[in-house]
């Protein structure tokens, strides 16, 4: 299971009841006109899905699930009775602050739930950039300095992540037997059956709350590999304000993409 982004998208889920019967294949996308401006919106069938489900993804566009026995004509109105909830999205999207596409000296970023300004460095200020607590080694302080400063945080966080999934799996007595480090796009992390935990790098820009927390969503899995009301009964049992950490992300959404 997985805990995602959620911070990055806007989610609208409805009952829906149905029977079963095959379906032609589902379009790769349409656009639906939200305000005056086009909005793409790709078709996605997904047959474990029980309702259709409306999202308003990071990059301006909406996706909509379709479920088991759902069609795409009734996919296209669901998106369309929903105009106005999808306008508010992007609305709420559009006042977030943006991260922005290039590092270059001066540029604010998370670091550890603050934003720390990136600056040159001592002993070669030519050569060294200072970010928090960290002084990184780059090419050129000319050039946009993102790819540089990201690879550094990944290695930090993949030393520092695997100990702190072990103590609090020791802690709750869970057994994890290989914890990983990746580059995800959409998640925070997730829990594989066999034990094995992956977290987002970009968790290395939260807050140790906000990243305990997603730690503890994943180890939560190893007993409820869902997300039912009993499972969140688990979160909540071992991380009560979990739901303080899910409006920080939500909240930086747009600044750890």
């Amino acid at each position: 299971m997985f805990a995602k982004w959620g911070a990055d998208s806007f989610t609208l889920r409805v009952q829906f009841k149905f029977n079963w019967n095959p379906l032609p294949p589902v379009p790769a996308e349409w656009s639906l006109v939200v305000d005056g401006r086009p909005v793409r919106v790709t078709l996605v069938r997904n047959l474990r899905a029980r309702r259709y489900v409306l999202r308003l993804r990071a990059d301006g566009s909406a996706r909509v699930t379709i479920p088991r026995g759902g069609s795409v004509p009734e996919a296209q109105r669901f998106a369309e009775r929903n105009q106005a909830w999808l306008a508010r999205q992007l609305q709420r999207q559009a006042a977030r602050p943006q991260r922005p596409d290039q590092w270059i000296l001066g540029t604010e970023i998370l670091f550890r739930g603050e934003l720390v300004k990136l600056a040159a460095r001592e002993p070669n200020p030519s050569r060294w950039v200072q970010c928090g607590s960290e002084t990184i080694k780059v090419a050129e302080l000319a050039a946009d300095l993102r790819a540089a400063i990201e690879k550094h945080l990944w290695r930090l966080a993949a030393k520092e992540f695997p100990p702190i999934v072990h103590a609090f799996a020791a802690r709750h007595q869970l057994s994890v037997n290989r914890v990983t480090v990746r580059n995800q796009r959409s998640r925070w992390g997730s829990c594989s059956r066999r034990g094995t935990i992956s977290l987002n790098w970009r968790l290395i820009q939260t807050p140790a709350f906000v990243r305990d927390y997603i730690v503890l969503h994943e180890l939560m899995h190893l007993r409820q590999m869902n997300h039912s009301a009993r499972y969140w009964r688990e979160v909540e049992q071992v991380c009560p304000d979990y739901a303080v950490a899910e409006r920080w992300l939500k909240r930086h959404a747009t600044l750890l993409r």
